[in-house]
């Protein structure tokens, strides 16, 4: 059974009628006939009955007139969906973002773009995670475009880099190295360190800082999430590496430069590679490619 019997059945059903039916759906009236006689024989059950001139549905052509409408407005909404979806002037864009870029970066960027009265109709649905995370829902489809981390081993992914993120040094207030401009690896290896997950981009570029200076860092606890390292650090429990980010000032911390050649971390936009991405997606990064371009 294909697509076409269910659209000759659910017309036949309407008009009543063979020959009109067949008019109606540009098909010979064999051809309808045939259509409809393949469909009885498949389901084992006559679907409809002649009365005079014309046909009606039997009992058991009511009971599937009732799936085939239902499959076919499925159908019709899918079909709707998909070009509201790709459409040239209207769209939808997954996008998913490491958490520190999601204070300032992605919503002025976000801003910027719609600020265009040409993208007025274009969504966006946001969510955040880690570096690993973000990559395994992007190659399954989950999301369109990914604010990331650089990954090596990625071969089927696309890192175009788009943005550069100062790192600093948290510490709760009256720590004793608040009152220095700048502090090094040396400076802050005898003290607790509250620190990324395993999974995180920035934990690798942390352990390499650490490594860099043939010191084991101590570290007390960690976190996927900087707001859980910030509030963590505020409650005297430590010190941390993070990104710079505006939402360090809600928290009870001192914050100090990093004194290290390693001290600034790079974004990437990430996408997969030779995959379709609907003109909205394709619009929003080029965007994004160009004017993180001519901001750097």
């Amino acid at each position: 059974m294909n697509l076409n019997q269910l659209y000759y059945f659910k017309t036949l059903a309407e008009l009543e009628h063979y020959t009109k039916a067949a008019e109606k759906l540009n098909i010979s009236q064999p051809t309808l006939s045939h259509s409809i006689s393949s469909m009885e024989k498949e389901l084992g059950a006559n679907l409809f009955e002649k009365q005079g001139r014309n046909v009606v549905l039997t009992k058991y052509g009511r009971i599937y007139m009732f799936y085939v409408e239902n499959a076919l407005t499925q159908l019709e909404l899918g079909k709707n969906q998909i070009e509201r979806l790709v459409s040239e002037g209207g769209g939808h864009v997954g996008l998913a973002y490491m958490t520190s870029v999601g204070t300032n970066f992605v919503p002025d960027l976000i801003a910027g773009f719609l600020d265009d009265p040409q993208n007025k109709n274009i969504s966006f649905s946001c969510y955040e995670g880690n570096t690993k995370t973000l990559l395994y829902n992007l190659k399954r489809e989950k999301y369109d475009l990914i604010f990331c981390s650089m990954v090596e081993a990625e071969s089927d992914v696309e890192f175009i880099p788009v943005y550069e993120q100062s790192l600093v040094v948290i510490m709760p207030k009256g720590h004793p190295l608040e009152s220095k401009k700048k502090v090094t690896i040396q400076d802050i290896c005898p003290y607790p360190l509250v620190s990324y997950t395993k999974e995180s981009g920035m934990r690798r570029i942390i352990d390499d800082m650490f490594t860099k200076a043939q010191i084991m860092p101590n570290i007390l606890c960690q976190f996927e999430d900087v707001n859980s390292m910030a509030g963590l650090v505020a409650a005297n429990q430590g010190i941390a590496i993070v990104t710079d980010s505006p939402a360090l000032d809600n928290y009870h911390v001192t914050k100090l430069e990093l004194d290290t050649p390693y001290s600034r971390r790079m974004v990437y936009l990430a996408y997969v590679l030779n995959r379709y991405l609907p003109p909205a997606v394709e619009k929003f990064k080029d965007f994004t490619i160009q004017r993180t371009k001519e901001k750097r």
